[in-house]
């Protein structure tokens, strides 16, 4: 008993590895394709060069002297409107550009994205009341827009990373393209508390601040000269050559279908000719009764 329970747990774990060894071979085939590594390049360089210099803009807020001394309630209910703004950033793409190009949509977003970020230099400058706009309602409007596009490019990016996933390992390739997508947030917090630390900003000193957020602006803007890496294609489309729609797993399914028709044909011929060899026995017995 002890040797059989031995060889099943065998048995079992061979088939683990042996299901880990097949993704791992197809990930990395996929990956080598150059419809799938120059997506997630772009995607990639699109979130690590957007450097994120949030905390500094904090400090900015809430100091009494260099900034407009907002309180910390008054700072969770602006983010809430950044919230507002990612929402209405869905629907937007939901109901109006689901249908156009990659490429396109991926454009437009990443410039507005870093123009819209020059709503905080206006209000670092305080050039917001040349305009007559008070510091409230202004960074409530620059959040909400800000979030509104970076959520519209997120969502194309989203769909995107669902179309090179091939079939088979959809779900562990879909996970791994999240990963480096998080592995390029992590590099923007990291680059933009570089950027702040280099520029001598720190908690009650705001000097170079105005020039953190011009700098973090450009570099919004400059994955826009890797858009050749992205499709043209729009989420109707297919992005994945056909070599990588055929998949091992694909293919045993494939094979299981067969296997059951086959044997679903077999059972239904054999038992037509039992109805016909009782038939022919029925006709060759002379009636016995007279």
């Amino acid at each position: 008993m002890d040797k059989v329970l031995s060889r099943a747990r065998g048995t079992a774990i061979y088939l683990v590895y042996q299901k880990f060894l097949d993704a791992s071979k197809a990930m990395l085939t996929t990956l080598r394709c150059g419809d799938v590594w120059r997506p997630c390049l772009c995607m990639y360089l699109s979130f690590a060069l957007s450097v994120n210099i949030r905390e500094g803009m904090f400090y900015w807020y809430t100091d009494p002297k260099a900034g407009p001394a907002f309180s910390e309630e008054n700072v969770r209910f602006i983010f809430s409107f950044g919230s507002i703004g990612s929402l209405l950033g869905v629907l937007l793409y939901q109901n109006v550009f689901k249908d156009y190009q990659f490429r396109g949509i991926l454009f437009w977003s990443q410039l507005l994205y870093g123009l819209f970020g020059m709503l905080d230099l206006i209000l670092l400058l305080r050039l917001n009341f040349a305009f007559g706009v008070p510091d409230k309602f202004f960074v409530v409007i620059d959040e909400g827009v800000s979030q509104m596009t970076n959520q519209l490019k997120w969502m194309l990016l989203l769909v995107l990373s669902s179309k090179l996933c091939p079939p088979g390992i959809e779900g562990t390739f879909f996970a791994l393209l999240m990963s480096i997508d998080n592995l390029g947030l992590l590099i923007s917090t990291w680059g933009g508390g570089l950027l702040l630390h280099s520029l001598k900003v720190t908690r009650v000193k705001f000097d170079n601040l105005w020039l953190a957020v011009l700098i973090r602006n450009i570099m919004r803007i400059s994955p826009l000269v890797l858009l050749f890496l992205v499709p043209r294609s729009d989420p109707s489309s297919s992005i994945l050559p056909t070599e990588l729609l055929k998949t091992k797993e694909g293919e045993e399914i494939h094979e299981a279908e067969n296997i059951e028709l086959v044997s679903l044909v077999h059972s239904t011929d054999e038992s037509v000719s039992l109805e016909g060899g009782e038939m022919d026995v029925a006709i060759s017995c002379p009636s016995t009764d007279k």
